[in-house]
């Protein structure tokens, strides 16, 4: 039996809505991208992968605003 992985699949699926060139994506194109990222972040952000990203963007952040820039 194959199982897949939602989070890997809608990964998948917005790598390839991704490589398509801007000038032939409609609006609602767009907002179902906009809209898959969404569901694929708050099906990442529960698990230690994203617990580690959430670290490191918040280590990189305390780390720019520590230098002023």
């Amino acid at each position: 039996m194959l199982t897949i992985n939602v989070a890997v699949l809608l990964a998948f699926i917005v790598l390839l809505r991704l490589r398509r060139r801007t000038e032939a994506r409609s609006r609602f194109d767009e907002k179902l991208t906009v809209v898959i990222v969404i569901v694929l972040g708050i099906l990442i952000a529960p698990t230690p992968v994203g617990q580690g990203i959430l670290n490191a963007l918040g280590q990189f952040v305390q780390g720019i605003s520590d230098s002023g820039l």
